[in-house]
């Protein structure tokens, strides 16, 4: 648990709620398909679209969710090399290439999905406009970097507290 949440607690319980009541759609939604193929031997036409836009949007807000919990994978060789102050100024440099590349995604993601939604595309089963699959990303990425800034400033609290590494 981080030692300095600034109250952000709301976003970690909303993705929380959002992975588990999006992941019981989807399974719901693909068991109700496969009943309906095998047993009825007829198939519903929106319902792969629908459990890949959902696994669109689990992905990034998982993604989200995992920088929160810190459970993104990494190597820890070169900053397990270091202690104190450098540790703390090679993790702050880590977090800052990880927080620019994901302002890179969120921006990107945003014009590409204002784009889409500009464009009037809709998708082929559902008909919805396909700019709410391709939000995921945007939203996704926003969601991280209020994680990263979490950590960020869970970082300086540590290392002001004096339990920094």
């Amino acid at each position: 648990m981080k030692s300095h949440s600034f109250n952000l607690n709301i976003f970690g319980k909303v993705e929380e709620y959002f992975l588990v009541g999006s992941m019981v759609v989807s399974v719901c939604v693909v068991f109700l398909q496969v009943v309906m193929r095998y047993v009825f031997q007829n198939s519903l036409t929106w319902s792969e679209e629908l459990a890949r836009y959902i696994f669109l949007w689990q992905c990034w807000i998982g993604a989200s969710y995992a920088v929160k919990k810190g459970s993104h994978i990494r190597v820890e060789i070169l900053p397990n090399k270091f202690a104190g102050k450098k540790k703390v100024i090679f993790e702050v440099v880590i977090i800052l290439i990880w927080f620019s590349f994901t302002i890179f995604l969120a921006y990107t993601g945003t014009w590409i999905t204002t784009h889409v939604f500009n464009s009037g595309q809709l998708s082929p089963a559902m008909r919805i406009p396909m700019g709410y699959a391709y939000a995921s990303v945007p939203v996704g990425c926003f969601l991280m970097i209020i994680h990263l800034i979490e950590d960020l400033a869970d970082l300086f609290h540590k290392y002001k507290q004096g339990e920094a590494f």
